[in-house]
């Protein structure tokens, strides 16, 4: 049976050998199922609970003015998307969720003064440079090549609220359906209500509940034809509850990495020892608005 592993972060600063212990764990997790558990991650409770109380706060706002930030610019990746009105896959009705994305320069104090995400996303974003140096010692690559090329914090911090149902979904309906993630990687923090599962490469799927003091680290699509799939972007989705919870709100904060837009997007040299390149070269930003006008 697979598993998702978990890892302790702290060794990473533990000398050359608890630093090639991380790199080689990561990469084993990458490789194997395209997710892991972090522990040690660096970032603080107390910043953590904060960004769940004001997200909760957010989606508590009546929906008029939720949706006086809706997002209606396609090219923005930005604002508040309403419940069904992302469809993660294609082929089921609309997700049973309602998201807030928002950029690191944004903000939505008109309508809640005391929401500030500047503290959460710069401290998801020294994490996600930690992992990816990771990332460039695990593939033998200079330990700045991914960092540099996520130097514009072009990442996207999304809060996430799947409310209670109180009707039966309809055909097919999940609270968000199987799909992988876009970019490099994403940083998820959720709440103990459960529903999120992994698809495995044997094509089961395994849950990946909430543990406390980890966040859950998966890699995207754009990490996975860097490495010419050698790192993998795994489809997951939210499953609705069969028991109590289906009456609970859930929530969760996916903060996702993403390349500089101008970044190319090619197979690696240290990845072509297994098979030719599989993908052809594309622009991060091309490739990111692409997967957007799929989903929306």
């Amino acid at each position: 049976m697979v598993t998702i592993p978990i890892i302790n972060l702290n060794k990473f600063k533990q000398g050359t050998v608890g630093k090639q212990t991380v790199v080689t764990e990561v990469y084993q997790a990458c490789h194997d199922i395209g997710f892991m558990y972090l522990q040690n991650h660096g970032i603080s409770a107390a910043i953590i609970e904060r960004i769940f109380q004001q997200s909760q706060a957010l989606f508590d706002l009546p929906l008029e003015i939720k949706q006086q930030l809706a997002w209606s610019d396609k090219f923005s990746n930005t604002g508040y998307v309403g419940i069904e009105r992302e469809r993660l896959d294609p082929q089921k009705p609309g997700d049973l969720k309602e998201a807030f994305n928002i950029a690191k320069q944004e903000n939505i104090e008109k309508v809640l003064p005391e929401l500030n995400t500047v503290e959460f996303y710069d401290a998801c974003t020294e994490l996600a440079n930690k992992i990816l140096q990771a990332f460039a010692f695990a593939l033998e690559l200079r330990e700045d090549f991914f960092t540099s090329r996520h130097n514009q914090k072009n990442h996207t911090l999304r809060l996430l609220h799947y409310p209670p149902l109180a009707t039966t979904p309809k055909q097919g309906q999940v609270r968000a359906g199987e799909h992988s993630d876009y970019g490099s990687m994403t940083l998820l923090f959720q709440d103990n209500i459960g529903g999120l599962e992994v698809q495995t490469t044997a094509g089961e799927w395994i849950a990946a509940p909430s543990i406390p003091g980890t966040v859950i680290v998966n890699t995207g699509d754009l990490m996975q034809r860097w490495t010419n799939h050698v790192f993998c972007s795994t489809k997951h989705r939210v499953m609705i509850p069969s028991d109590s919870k289906i009456k609970q709100s859930r929530y969760s904060v996916a903060f996702f990495c993403h390349p500089n837009d101008d970044t190319e997007i090619a197979c690696l040299n240290s990845c072509l020892n297994y098979h030719s390149p599989i993908d052809p070269p594309i622009l991060a930003g091309e490739y990111l608005l692409s997967r957007l006008q799929a989903t929306y």
